[in-house]
């Protein structure tokens, strides 16, 4: 697609992102630095915010996001376009993360038999009022797994399809049902407990 063609698309359209984005990535390829700026700049806040809720410190968050951004300076030639260009960075992002958290020893995992019994989602829903969901259900992704959290953040938080979510966690989609599968239920537990003591 050309310029001209890119620049009558919707500033905020899908397309107009990728094409975007495509074109800044053969700029880093080829070492321009005011495009990696530029591909920096767009993803910084996204990536901050779904890794400081992976990772759970934001100052390990910030590590990781350089990290992640040195390896898309130093490795975009690799980028075949088999992918979304955000696919590709939030893949890196997400592989660069669970290494941080072996190392830190941050283990989150949580038993799912400590948890209450499951309550109906729109009992839960009608008894808190928004601020307070917001507030519960912020919790209790923290208490996900890295695992679990990851493919609710990917799918409901950032948009991302199962397909695009297994390529950016690295599993298959089947992989990525089964995990918000157990996401879900886990959630259903963690906000009946909320709710509880909220009482």
């Amino acid at each position: 697609m050309d310029t001209a063609a890119i620049e009558t698309l919707s500033p905020a359209s899908p397309l107009a992102v990728e094409q975007r984005d495509l074109a800044l990535i053969e700029r880093v390829t080829a070492g321009d630095r005011a495009a990696f700026d530029s591909l920096y700049r767009h993803y910084y806040a996204r990536l901050m915010d779904f890794l400081t809720r992976m990772v759970k410190r934001r100052e390990l968050a910030e590590e990781v996001v350089n990290d992640t951004m040195y390896a898309v300076w130093t490795s975009s030639g690799g980028f075949g376009g088999r992918s979304r260009v955000s696919t590709w960075i939030f893949g890196i992002a997400y592989k660069k993360a669970l290494k941080r958290l072996e190392r830190e020893r941050r283990s989150v995992a949580d038993s799912l038999d400590d948890a209450p019994e499951v309550v109906d989602e729109q009992d839960l829903l009608a008894d808190l009022d928004a601020a307070q969901l917001s507030r519960h259900l912020d919790a209790a992704l923290q208490r996900l797994t890295p695992a679990h959290r990851s493919v609710v953040e990917l799918t409901f938080l950032l948009d991302y399809s199962y397909e695009e979510a297994a390529e950016i966690v690295g599993c298959p989609v089947n992989t990525v049902k089964t995990r918000m599968f157990h996401a879900r239920a886990k959630l259903r537990q963690l906000l009946a407990a909320c709710l509880g003591r909220a009482r």
